[in-house]
């Protein structure tokens, strides 16, 4: 059985940085039927170097969450600051340029580009973001998560958890200050998938990034530090694991 991570410096008294708060963030959506509400008031603080899962039931708005924190979607109420910065005084591109900066996405279906070799997909985000040493640092990643004799080959020809780990890679190459995670294992058997998420456990002390995922898994989420549970749109608990771990 997988323990939880070992303890990080992530309260109070530690100083560590907050690196995401949101006050009052509500999220609406207006069809022919009316206003839904999404997410009712979240209120939370994550900091820096912390694993926070965000678990709840199908439709209780953890994507949504997810999207609002990293800034891909803009709330209807509320405040969000992501690494210090007011995320509804950016507009699409200073959000766009925010993440490319300073974080990184692991997702579901992996959105690795298929007409792309796996070091072609870990190198995007460092020639986006005019970095040097491009292909080196892409191949010293790739090391990391064990496809070293795999760099030539696209998409279609690995398997569910080397594109996974190619995702990872792309994922850490930049050295994110968070590391953003939607079900990253949804996609893969129960033997691959611990097999990434100990390899995500592993890059997030190694690159010392703050890593908050939602996940449907118990077992998963005992592995984080604190775990958010959602409930139609609210938060309903958020209690920290290391008490009970």
């Amino acid at each position: 059985m997988n323990e939880a991570e070992p303890a990080v410096m992530a309260d109070q008294e530690s100083g560590a940085d907050v690196v995401i708060e949101t006050r009052g963030l509500t999220k609406r959506v207006v069809d022919a039927i009316g206003s839904l509400t999404i997410l009712d008031d979240i209120s939370l603080t994550i900091r820096a170097r912390e694993t926070v899962a965000i678990v709840g039931a199908s439709g209780s708005g953890k994507s949504t969450l997810l999207g609002l924190l990293a800034g891909l979607d803009r709330g209807t109420e509320g405040s969000i600051a992501l690494l210090g910065r007011d995320l509804s005084a950016l507009d699409e591109d200073g959000r766009a340029k925010l993440r490319a900066r300073r974080v990184g996405f692991v997702f579901q279906s992996f959105q690795l580009l298929g007409h792309l070799n796996a070091l072609e997909n870990v190198m995007l985000p460092l020639e986006l973001a005019g970095a040097e040493g491009v292909r080196e640092k892409a191949s010293a990643m790739l090391a990391q998560v064990g496809l070293s004799t795999r760099e030539r080959h696209y998409p279609k020809t690995l398997s569910g958890g080397e594109q996974q780990r190619v995702a990872l890679a792309r994922a850490f190459v930049g050295e994110p200050a968070i590391l953003f995670a939607d079900e990253p294992t949804g996609s893969l058997d129960a033997a691959t998938g611990d097999g990434v998420m100990n390899l995500i456990f592993t890059l997030n002390r190694t690159h010392g990034s703050t890593l908050v995922m939602v996940t449907h898994d118990v077992a998963i989420a005992a592995r984080c530090r604190r775990r958010i549970t959602l409930a139609g749109g609210k938060i309903v608990d958020g209690e920290s694991l290391a008490a009970i771990n």
